[in-house]
């Protein structure tokens, strides 16, 4: 006989991964609703094109993407911001701005499976739509914060920089889109040697190549003091300057908010994705070597699909890296399960009453088990307290005809009769 295995980087979620990756979940949908963020839910399959535009080369080679029986190329999603856009572009696009949209659900990309990166994963992701104010970037970090702390997540920092200061560097240098794209791959990497060379490859100045290596050097927690010194390398490079001042004008807004954010800036960050335009960043705790999630803005995505010129921020939260993190610190929390009760009916006469008996439970809110397979009570028992249950309900003809019901605690092996009109109340559910 065939014995069937999960597909590599595929993972089966037994009842207390699910528990947790719901427990995860849920907080993420309570934060969305306390921002004012409303939730829409894309398809799992979209157009290979839509997807593959501008997500980055390395993340289009592990795209799970195929030929479909109308002959048409489509992809399971690597992430969700390309479905999201395509929805403003599609729908959503009179709607009053900004737009604050939130969507959870899995993803798929074909990466080497470790630690923390499956090729199977989820995250709440959220979206702010049509804002190209300071503010509108501190609010993803704001809610990130948040959501870290409602979880009760110890030690995590934000590695934070910005796009538009290295591409504003390479643009005014006449560097090409696609030749930057490859510069940020690199980056993305951490091989800042491989990725000077490159630079050096297409005859840029030598004052680029300075402003570069002040970019990659330009890191530490306190951004001031990180950032002033590599301001006067570009000098001359007017975009890059914007994009400086706008970090800094972010991370001022967030600090005289109040936002007790722990960051660590960083001039030469990238990330992947190529339709990041402005602030970049993502939160890591000591205890994992990857990102538990990561934003940015993007604001020319939705034009480059059809829309209006409409400026943007987002961020992902990768849920099972939240939850594995949680579990290194020892911090899942024990999730309140309802009451379970088994009901147990002594003889074939009394089926039909166990399971109104059952229903009536339910309704009350118990999580009820009706004993089906036919076994004696002893073994029905048995197994009711080999999975935990907290009572069990005998249904007997001998106190029936009181009107009772032997009500077992399972977890004190006691056991008393009680009225049957009286059931939910003795359990404790009235």
């Amino acid at each position: 006989m065939v014995k069937f295995k999960t597909v590599r980087g595929m993972r089966d979620l037994l009842p207390d991964e699910a528990r947790a990756m719901r427990y995860v979940e849920g907080v993420a949908r309570d934060l969305a609703e306390s921002y004012g963020y409303e939730e829409v839910i894309t398809p799992v399959v979209e157009s290979y094109e839509l997807l593959s535009a501008k997500v980055g080369e390395e993340i289009r080679k592990r795209m799970y993407a195929f030929i479909d029986l109308g002959r048409r190329k489509v992809a399971l999603r690597p992430e969700f911001t390309a479905s999201i856009a395509r929805l403003v572009v599609a729908t959503l696009r009179n709607k009053p701005k900004p737009l604050r949209l939130f969507c959870i659900g899995s993803l798929y990309r074909y990466d080497e499976p470790q630690l923390g990166r499956y090729r199977e994963f989820w995250q709440s992701n959220y979206e702010l739509i049509g804002s190209k104010e300071p503010e509108a970037d501190m609010e993803v970090l704001a809610l990130t914060d948040e959501l870290l702390r409602r979880l009760r997540i110890r030690g995590y920092q934000f590695k934070v920089g910005h796009v538009g200061i290295l591409r504003g560097i390479l643009e005014q240098e006449g560097i090409k889109e696609v030749e930057q794209n490859y510069v940020m791959q690199l980056l993305d990497k951490k091989d800042y040697v491989k990725a000077l060379e490159f630079v050096k490859s297409l005859g840029v100045s030598e004052r680029c190549v300075e402003a570069l290596k002040g970019a990659f050097e330009a890191r530490g927690d306190r951004p001031l003091d990180a950032l002033k010194p590599f301001k006067a390398l570009l000098k001359g490079y007017d975009a890059a300057l914007l994009a400086l001042d706008n970090l800094m004008d972010v991370l001022n807004l967030a600090s005289e908010s109040g936002l007790k954010l722990n960051v660590f800036v960083e001039a030469g960050f990238a990330r992947g994705l190529e339709y990041y335009t402005g602030m970049i960043f993502e939160p890591f705790v000591p205890e994992l070597n990857v990102a538990l999630g990561g934003g940015g803005r993007y604001d020319r995505l939705i034009e480059l699909f059809g829309g209006e010129p409409t400026p943007a921020v987002g961020v992902a939260h990768g849920i099972d890296r939240i939850v594995l993190a949680m579990r290194k610190q020892g911090i899942l929390p024990m999730v309140k399960e309802r009451l379970s009760v088994a009901v147990v009916p002594i003889d074939e006469g009394l089926k039909a009453l166990a399971f109104k008996v059952a229903s009536a439970l339910r309704e009350a809110g118990a999580r009820v088990e009706v004993e089906i397979l036919g076994r004696s009570v002893s073994r029905a028992l048995q197994d009711a307290d080999r999975r935990g249950l907290v009572y069990a309900v005998l249904i007997a003809p001998d106190e029936l005809r009181s009107g009772e019901v032997v009500l077992r605690d399972m977890r004190k092996r006691e056991q008393r009769t009680v009225k049957l009109e009286d059931l939910t109340k003795e359990v404790g559910l009235a």
